[in-house]
Protein backbone atom coordinates (compact mmCIF):
# COMPACT_ATOMS: atom_id res chain seq x y z
CA UNK A 1 0.00 0.00 0.00
CA UNK A 2 3.01 2.40 0.01
CA UNK A 3 3.23 2.32 3.71
CA UNK A 4 4.56 0.45 6.21
CA UNK A 5 2.48 -1.50 8.01
CA UNK A 6 3.00 -3.11 11.31
CA UNK A 7 1.08 -6.11 12.96
CA UNK A 8 1.87 -7.07 16.52
CA UNK A 9 -0.31 -10.40 18.26
CA UNK A 10 0.24 -10.53 21.69
CA UNK A 11 -1.78 -13.91 22.23
CA UNK A 12 0.60 -16.93 22.39
CA UNK A 13 -1.29 -19.36 20.13
CA UNK A 14 -0.85 -16.91 17.29
CA UNK A 15 1.26 -18.56 14.08
CA UNK A 16 2.44 -16.70 11.18
CA UNK A 17 0.57 -17.81 8.63
CA UNK A 18 -2.45 -15.63 10.97
CA UNK A 19 0.00 -12.55 10.22
CA UNK A 20 0.43 -13.52 6.67
CA UNK A 21 -2.78 -13.48 5.88
CA UNK A 22 -3.28 -10.25 6.98
CA UNK A 23 -0.31 -8.79 5.26
CA UNK A 24 -2.41 -10.76 1.89
CA UNK A 25 -5.89 -8.65 2.95
CA UNK A 26 -3.82 -5.64 2.90
CA UNK A 27 -2.33 -6.31 -0.64
CA UNK A 28 -5.85 -7.16 -1.84
CA UNK A 29 -7.03 -3.94 -0.44
CA UNK A 30 -4.31 -2.19 -2.56
CA UNK A 31 -5.24 -4.23 -5.82
CA UNK A 32 -8.52 -3.04 -5.60
CA UNK A 33 -8.36 0.80 -4.23
CA UNK A 34 -4.66 1.94 -6.23
CA UNK A 35 -4.68 4.79 -7.71
CA UNK A 36 -1.37 4.34 -9.14
CA UNK A 37 -2.15 0.86 -10.48
CA UNK A 38 -3.83 1.16 -13.59
CA UNK A 39 -6.06 -2.22 -13.13
CA UNK A 40 -6.97 -1.25 -9.91
CA UNK A 41 -10.96 -0.92 -10.13
CA UNK A 42 -10.67 2.92 -8.77
CA UNK A 43 -7.93 3.74 -11.83
CA UNK A 44 -10.44 1.93 -14.28
CA UNK A 45 -13.47 3.87 -13.18
CA UNK A 46 -11.39 6.92 -13.37
CA UNK A 47 -10.59 5.89 -16.48
CA UNK A 48 -14.24 5.41 -17.49
CA UNK A 49 -13.45 1.59 -18.82
CA UNK A 50 -16.11 0.66 -15.92
CA UNK A 51 -19.03 2.00 -13.92
CA UNK A 52 -20.18 2.24 -10.54
CA UNK A 53 -22.46 -0.40 -11.28
CA UNK A 54 -19.70 -3.24 -12.47
CA UNK A 55 -17.86 -1.86 -8.82
CA UNK A 56 -17.04 -4.82 -6.21
CA UNK A 57 -18.86 -4.62 -3.01
CA UNK A 58 -16.14 -3.23 -1.23
CA UNK A 59 -15.53 -0.83 -3.53
CA UNK A 60 -18.79 0.76 -3.70
CA UNK A 61 -19.11 0.35 0.50
CA UNK A 62 -16.37 2.75 0.17
CA UNK A 63 -17.60 5.46 -1.86
CA UNK A 64 -20.72 5.19 -0.01
CA UNK A 65 -18.84 5.98 2.98
CA UNK A 66 -17.07 8.68 1.68
CA UNK A 67 -20.40 10.18 0.78
CA UNK A 68 -21.91 9.97 4.45
CA UNK A 69 -18.64 11.62 5.31
CA UNK A 70 -18.81 14.86 3.45
CA UNK A 71 -22.25 14.56 4.42
CA UNK A 72 -21.06 14.23 8.26
CA UNK A 73 -18.17 17.02 7.82
CA UNK A 74 -20.04 19.96 5.82
CA UNK A 75 -18.34 18.85 2.73
CA UNK A 76 -15.22 19.09 4.15
CA UNK A 77 -14.09 15.21 3.33
CA UNK A 78 -14.65 14.90 -0.58
CA UNK A 79 -12.73 12.25 -2.61
CA UNK A 80 -13.39 14.04 -5.54
CA UNK A 81 -10.91 16.02 -7.25
CA UNK A 82 -10.31 17.65 -10.12
CA UNK A 83 -13.42 14.88 -11.55
CA UNK A 84 -11.45 11.95 -10.57
CA UNK A 85 -11.67 9.45 -7.60
CA UNK A 86 -9.18 9.10 -4.97
CA UNK A 87 -10.04 6.95 -1.53
CA UNK A 88 -6.91 7.49 0.22
CA UNK A 89 -8.47 9.08 2.83
CA UNK A 90 -11.07 7.19 3.97
CA UNK A 91 -9.67 3.75 2.60
CA UNK A 92 -6.96 3.23 4.94
CA UNK A 93 -8.49 3.98 7.87
CA UNK A 94 -11.08 1.22 6.53
CA UNK A 95 -8.68 -1.59 5.87
CA UNK A 96 -6.73 -1.08 8.91
CA UNK A 97 -10.18 -1.95 10.94
CA UNK A 98 -11.44 -4.95 8.70
CA UNK A 99 -7.91 -6.08 9.05
CA UNK A 100 -8.27 -6.00 13.02
CA UNK A 101 -11.24 -7.54 12.60
CA UNK A 102 -9.87 -10.19 10.95
CA UNK A 103 -7.68 -10.97 14.11
CA UNK A 104 -10.77 -10.67 16.17
CA UNK A 105 -12.52 -13.37 13.77
CA UNK A 106 -9.74 -16.04 14.50
CA UNK A 107 -10.36 -15.69 17.97
CA UNK A 108 -7.28 -12.90 19.06
CA UNK A 109 -7.88 -10.82 21.86
CA UNK A 110 -4.67 -8.56 22.52
CA UNK A 111 -3.74 -7.07 19.03
CA UNK A 112 -2.07 -4.06 17.28
CA UNK A 113 -2.58 -2.97 13.87
CA UNK A 114 -0.52 -0.12 12.53
CA UNK A 115 -0.69 1.06 8.37
CA UNK A 116 1.22 4.39 7.88
CA UNK A 117 1.07 5.73 11.63
CA UNK A 118 -2.77 5.09 11.54
CA UNK A 119 -3.66 2.36 13.82
CA UNK A 120 -6.44 -0.07 15.63
CA UNK A 121 -5.58 -1.99 19.09
CA UNK A 122 -7.65 -4.24 20.94
CA UNK A 123 -6.59 -5.87 24.73
CA UNK A 124 -3.30 -5.12 26.00
CA UNK A 125 0.12 -4.68 25.01
CA UNK A 126 2.82 -7.85 26.13
CA UNK A 127 2.98 -6.34 29.33
CA UNK A 128 -0.61 -6.50 30.28
CA UNK A 129 -0.97 -2.76 29.86
CA UNK A 130 -3.19 -0.47 27.75
CA UNK A 131 -1.30 -0.09 24.46
CA UNK A 132 1.21 3.19 24.19
CA UNK A 133 1.27 4.77 20.84
CA UNK A 134 3.08 8.12 20.27
CA UNK A 135 2.27 11.10 18.42
CA UNK A 136 5.26 12.38 16.11
CA UNK A 137 7.05 16.28 16.04
CA UNK A 138 5.37 16.95 12.02
CA UNK A 139 8.76 19.09 12.22
CA UNK A 140 11.24 16.30 13.24
CA UNK A 141 9.81 13.04 12.69
CA UNK A 142 12.52 11.09 15.02
CA UNK A 143 11.33 12.95 17.97
CA UNK A 144 8.00 11.82 19.98
CA UNK A 145 5.91 14.87 21.05
CA UNK A 146 2.66 13.06 23.19
CA UNK A 147 2.75 9.15 24.10
CA UNK A 148 -0.65 8.07 25.22
CA UNK A 149 -2.40 5.03 26.55
CA UNK A 150 -5.08 3.36 24.11
CA UNK A 151 -7.62 0.27 24.92
CA UNK A 152 -9.70 -0.67 22.01
CA UNK A 153 -9.80 2.48 20.09
CA UNK A 154 -8.78 3.77 16.71
CA UNK A 155 -6.14 6.55 16.15
CA UNK A 156 -5.35 8.65 12.70
CA UNK A 157 -2.86 10.99 11.68
CA UNK A 158 -3.42 13.54 9.09
CA UNK A 159 -0.59 16.15 7.35
CA UNK A 160 1.50 17.26 4.52
CA UNK A 161 4.76 16.14 6.51
CA UNK A 162 5.00 12.58 5.17
CA UNK A 163 2.87 12.30 1.56
CA UNK A 164 3.21 16.48 0.75
CA UNK A 165 0.40 17.99 -0.59
CA UNK A 166 -2.67 15.86 -0.92
CA UNK A 167 -5.35 16.98 1.51
CA UNK A 168 -7.21 20.21 0.27
CA UNK A 169 -10.01 22.36 1.63
CA UNK A 170 -12.82 21.38 -0.80
CA UNK A 171 -14.36 24.37 -0.86
CA UNK A 172 -11.04 26.40 -1.68
CA UNK A 173 -9.12 23.39 -3.76
CA UNK A 174 -6.93 26.08 -4.94
CA UNK A 175 -5.81 27.22 -1.69
CA UNK A 176 -3.05 24.90 -0.06
CA UNK A 177 -3.69 24.42 3.51
CA UNK A 178 -0.91 26.15 5.28
CA UNK A 179 -1.91 26.85 8.99
CA UNK A 180 -1.49 23.54 10.82
CA UNK A 181 0.69 20.95 10.35
CA UNK A 182 -0.68 17.91 11.66
CA UNK A 183 -4.11 16.45 13.04
CA UNK A 184 -4.32 13.79 15.41
CA UNK A 185 -7.51 11.85 16.07
CA UNK A 186 -8.71 9.28 18.26
CA UNK A 187 -11.95 7.58 17.97
CA UNK A 188 -14.15 4.83 18.45
CA UNK A 189 -12.69 2.68 15.48
CA UNK A 190 -9.39 4.13 13.51
CA UNK A 191 -11.56 3.67 10.74
CA UNK A 192 -13.56 6.64 12.03
CA UNK A 193 -10.80 8.22 13.29
CA UNK A 194 -8.60 8.65 10.04
CA UNK A 195 -11.98 10.11 7.96
CA UNK A 196 -12.33 12.94 10.53
CA UNK A 197 -8.40 13.59 10.66
CA UNK A 198 -8.67 14.29 7.39
CA UNK A 199 -11.85 16.33 7.24
CA UNK A 200 -10.71 18.13 9.87
CA UNK A 201 -7.05 18.77 8.62
CA UNK A 202 -9.22 20.10 5.65
CA UNK A 203 -10.65 22.46 7.73
CA UNK A 204 -7.27 24.47 8.80
CA UNK A 205 -7.63 25.76 12.33
CA UNK A 206 -11.15 25.11 13.11
CA UNK A 207 -11.11 21.72 12.41
CA UNK A 208 -10.07 21.32 16.59
CA UNK A 209 -13.61 22.94 17.19
CA UNK A 210 -15.19 20.10 14.83
CA UNK A 211 -13.60 17.66 16.69
CA UNK A 212 -14.40 18.96 20.22
CA UNK A 213 -18.14 18.75 18.90
CA UNK A 214 -18.25 15.15 17.91
CA UNK A 215 -19.08 12.67 20.43
CA UNK A 216 -17.02 10.05 21.20
CA UNK A 217 -13.88 11.63 19.53
CA UNK A 218 -10.77 13.57 20.88
CA UNK A 219 -8.26 15.89 18.99
CA UNK A 220 -4.69 16.79 19.13
CA UNK A 221 -3.44 19.64 16.15
CA UNK A 222 -0.36 20.97 15.79
CA UNK A 223 -0.38 24.25 13.78
CA UNK A 224 2.60 25.49 11.35
CA UNK A 225 4.32 27.06 14.41
CA UNK A 226 4.38 24.04 16.16
CA UNK A 227 1.82 25.25 19.03
CA UNK A 228 -0.38 22.37 19.61
CA UNK A 229 -4.35 22.37 20.91
CA UNK A 230 -6.18 19.55 21.86
CA UNK A 231 -10.30 18.84 22.62
CA UNK A 232 -10.59 19.01 26.27
CA UNK A 233 -11.40 15.55 26.78
CA UNK A 234 -7.94 14.33 25.11
CA UNK A 235 -5.64 14.94 28.20
CA UNK A 236 -6.94 12.02 29.89
CA UNK A 237 -5.49 9.71 27.33
CA UNK A 238 -1.92 11.06 27.77
CA UNK A 239 1.25 9.24 30.06
CA UNK A 240 2.41 12.27 32.21
CA UNK A 241 5.89 10.54 32.71
CA UNK A 242 6.46 8.40 29.16
CA UNK A 243 9.45 7.42 30.60
CA UNK A 244 8.25 4.90 32.96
Amino acid sequence: MGMPITIEVVDQRVKETDIASIFDYFASVDRMFSTYKKESEISRLNAGEITKKELSTDVRQILQLADDTKKESNGYFNIVHNGKIDPSGIVKGWAIYNAAGLLKEHGFQNYYVDAGGDIQVAGKNEKGENWRVGIKNPFKQDEIVKVIRLENKGIATSGLYIRGNHIYNPHKPDVPITGIASFTVIGPTVYDADRFATAAFAMGEKGIQFIEKLPGYDGYMIDANGIATMTSRFERFVIKNAEN
